[in-house]
């Protein structure tokens, strides 16, 4: 019995797994570093889940925006946000008052809100007490803090790639000549390859591209005739999203969509072309007019007309006679023909301003573009679902766009230039980015 008393004794004096106050302060502190490890963590996942969804939803509200109204992309905004992160379980993260289309400085990198813009847009996401749905703690809310709030923001802006502004983009092969001159800033891009004979050159901030540049095809792998031509190689792809719009604009005019009209039409309605022959006396300006052809017919625009302040579309095959001019028009085929567009000599495309704004004209098929000799651009674009040929002689190219889903082909003696303004009235389809 004695021996139980003193074992007892012992065991109450004993204080080796008793709480003490230095205790009592590491156990507090690991429970509160615990807490913000796991408090902390839930709401860097949660801003990283905000900053997603209005990532995902800035871009999908401009890429709406660019052919349908404003609050109609709001509308897609909005549906976008839900998807990324359902109500039930966030609550309203994101309504329409938490997105503005505007403009973007990149160089002050300020948003400023704008209606109808089409060229930025922010988008701010919410968690918040003040939006019912702040996210809550787990072990911060022992030491009176429940919830945190949380927002973020995007701004998602178009642009335009320097080769779909101006210079020749092909999804099949550029195949260029002799003695052709490419001054700074004009841009040759194919993505499959680009293909050059002897005496070409290229003055420094020319660019031609292609997905490896090391594909690019001249005489005998020697670059010493093409001067310049090594500086500007690149290796790029693009996806050409303009080449899918074609059908689209097409339909458009013809439907008198004030999408696809240009600033120069007055008229309300589509006017009908007398017959399958173009005289000056049938144009006049602020008018769309239409031709539809049966069978084998074409439509033939006469010697040296100036189509001006117009948009023609058709669904023929159209012969341009020598001599004709383009200047703030539009002609528009939907004939599939290799030669839809087919030219004798002289024709020009845009109006010879030294770059100055409008005037511009754009050639726009679902076919292709044949052009033998003498063609001028100014300001201008030609945009073609099949080959794009032009001969000999294309001088005074100055602020040109020819866009093809098949291959590029011109000839010798072709000077290349670039203006950076006056191509207005083309038709584009945007990119867009991540801007903040």
């Amino acid at each position: 019995m004695p021996h139980l008393f003193n074992a007892l004794g012992a065991f109450w004096r004993d204080n080796r797994a008793g709480i003490t106050t230095t205790s009592l302060i590491f156990i507090t502190a690991s429970l509160m570093l615990g807490a913000y490890g796991i408090d902390v963590s839930n709401v860097m996942m949660s801003r990283t889940k905000l900053q997603i969804t209005a990532d995902a939803t800035a871009h999908s509200a401009l890429v709406y925006r660019e052919e349908h109204s404003e609050a109609a992309a709001k509308a897609e905004a909005i549906q976008m946000a839900a998807s990324n992160m359902a109500h039930d379980k966030y609550g309203t993260v994101f309504d329409e008052n938490d997105i503005a289309f505007g403009t973007w400085d990149s160089v002050t990198r300020r948003f400023t809100p704008q209606s109808n813009s089409k060229t930025a847009v922010k988008v701010t996401t919410h968690q918040t007490a003040a939006n019912n749905n702040a996210i809550r703690t787990y072990l911060f809310m022992m030491i009176g803090l429940d919830e945190w709030n949380v927002s973020t923001s995007a701004v998602f802006v178009t642009y335009q790639p320097k080769c779909l502004r101006e210079g020749f983009v092909a999804d099949g092969a550029v195949d260029l000549q002799s003695n052709n001159h490419f001054s700074n800033g004009f841009c040759i891009h194919s993505n499959a390859h680009v293909e050059l004979n002897q005496n070409n050159s290229f003055e420094p901030g020319t660019e031609v591209s292609m997905p490896r540049s090391g594909e690019i095809v001249v005489p005998g792998g020697d670059f010493s005739h093409n001067t310049g031509l090594t500086a500007a190689l690149q290796s790029k792809r693009w996806n050409v999203r303009v080449l899918r719009r074609i059908d689209r604009i097409i339909a458009g005019i013809n439907a008198m969509d004030s999408l696809y009209l240009r600033p120069y039409i007055t008229a309300g309605s589509i006017s009908t072309l007398p017959s399958n022959r173009v005289s000056q006396a049938d144009l006049a300006a602020g008018n769309v007019y239409r031709y539809t052809c049966s069978g084998n017919e074409t439509l033939t625009i006469g010697h040296a007309v100036q189509v001006a302040s117009v948009m023609i579309v058709t669904n023929c095959a159209v012969n341009v006679s020598n001599g004709v001019v383009f200047e703030d028009a539009v002609l528009a085929t939907s004939s599939v023909a290799i030669d839809s567009i087919k030219a004798t000599s002289g024709m020009r495309i845009g109006r010879n301003d030294n770059c100055a704004p409008g005037g511009g004209a754009q050639i726009v098929t679902a076919g292709g573009v044949s052009i033998p000799a003498g063609l001028e651009i100014y300001g201008g674009q030609i945009l073609a679902k099949k080959d794009v040929q032009f001969a000999a002689n294309a001088n005074g190219i100055q602020g040109a766009s020819i866009v093809s889903a098949g291959v590029i082909s011109g000839t010798s003696n072709m000077n290349m230039a670039f203006c950076g303004t006056g191509m207005q009235g083309n038709y584009v389809a945007e990119y867009f980015k991540l801007a903040e």
